[in-house]
């Protein structure tokens, strides 16, 4: 990084951070992506290693323009012998449909690579929005200055911290029905959801889609789910109810991932296996803000808030934000691209407007 003030920053490197990086730099906005600290243990364990969420999944088989796997001879000709990321160099399974979550992010990356993003494999610690040029501060102390900045920092899911849990990720193990439900491992199998809310309901509702049955597991002796969502849980046939009910560890074999749930009754103390194939957590998203320390408004969830209709605008003048970072409700590949296109075009507006360019 150079002293010279940018005139677009990117923090994030999910498809809302690259969407943004391509789109401003073939407007020759020379964006410079930060796109966190591949090497952090503190990144891996809490899910915020660079390229974000499609990083930590398999296969991606709703994200338009991919309809089958066998995609490593394009990857070899788009990304590059000397660039294949670790998914292709270690050989890991394609995907009958769509394409593995690593190798879709790694594209994304080169693309907006080849327009000329430039790209720093740091954090950010810290920033100061409370003045212009705005300025960043990465984890090894360096500082970059910039005009405008796109947010896209993305939101983690919540796990109950279970070593079994972990070590199940992406075998069976998921926070995103609408991402994995309908999988092949899933179908026609029974499926536990943990968690008691409105997420937790359509994450059950939607997977019954699939599924055999869901067994829905619930800490209380009630749903917190809204009434309309809990009459749909109560007289959905293929969705079992287990009040009092905690997950206590994951079962499963390292050739055939999840293939039972043990549970607790933490009211009588008595557990039991149940046989599913799949485990899917329902209990919410952290969106990743702490590095703003309070500097932009913030909606009730701890989500970036947008502040005007259809932009990405947020409380500060020049700082837009994109993707699951200001999504609490959709939390989707395509559209975390589509407010990342947005956040470009807003910031190249703004620098227009302003004299910048």
């Amino acid at each position: 990084m150079n002293s010279n003030v940018e005139n677009v920053v990117i923090i994030g490197s999910g498809p809302a951070g690259w969407a943004a990086a391509i789109y401003t730099a073939r407007a020759n906005l020379k964006p410079l992506v930060i796109e966190g600290d591949p090497t952090s243990e503190k990144n891996r364990q809490q899910g915020t290693i660079p390229l974000g969420q499609l990083a930590l999944t398999t296969e991606v088989e709703n994200y338009p323009g991919w309809p089958s796997g066998h995609t490593r001879e394009f990857l070899k000709s788009a990304l590059g012998e000397d660039q294949q990321p670790y998914w292709v160099t270690a050989n890991k399974p394609q995907p009958n449909h769509g394409i593995n979550g690593p190798e879709l992010m790694e594209l994304m990356r080169q693309q907006a690579k080849n327009f000329g993003t430039r790209i720093v494999s740091k954090d950010v610690a810290k920033v100061d929005l409370s003045k212009q040029p705005f300025t960043m501060t990465t984890h090894d102390g360096q500082q970059v200055q910039a005009q405008t900045v796109i947010i896209a920092t993305g939101a983690r899911a919540n796990y109950l911290g279970l070593t079994s849990e972990d070590n199940f990720k992406n075998r069976g193990v998921s926070a995103c029905a609408v991402c994995d439900g309908a999988l092949p491992r899933f179908r026609n199998k029974a499926i536990v959801v943990v968690g008691g809310g409105d997420s937790a309901v359509e994450e059950a509702s939607y997977l019954t889609k699939f599924s055999s049955n869901v067994y829905l597991l619930v800490r209380k002796d009630k749903l917190r789910a809204s009434k309309i969502m809990q009459q749909r849980a109560i007289e959905n046939p293929k969705i079992e109810l287990l009040w009092h009910t905690e997950l206590e560890e994951v079962v499963g074999t390292d050739e055939s991932g999840v293939t039972g749930a043990i549970v607790k009754n933490n009211k009588t103390g008595a557990a039991q296996e149940l046989a599913v194939s799949g485990i899917f957590l329902a209990i919410g998203h952290t969106p990743n803000t702490n590095f703003l320390d309070g500097q932009l408004k913030l909606n009730e969830k701890g989500y970036v808030q947008w502040t005007t209709l259809a932009r990405t605008y947020t409380s500060v003048e020049g700082i837009f934000a994109a993707g699951d970072v200001a999504d609490d409700y959709y939390r989707q590949a395509i559209t975390a691209a589509g407010t990342g296109c947005m956040a470009a075009l807003d910031a190249e507006r703004y620098l227009a407007h302003h004299g910048h360019i």
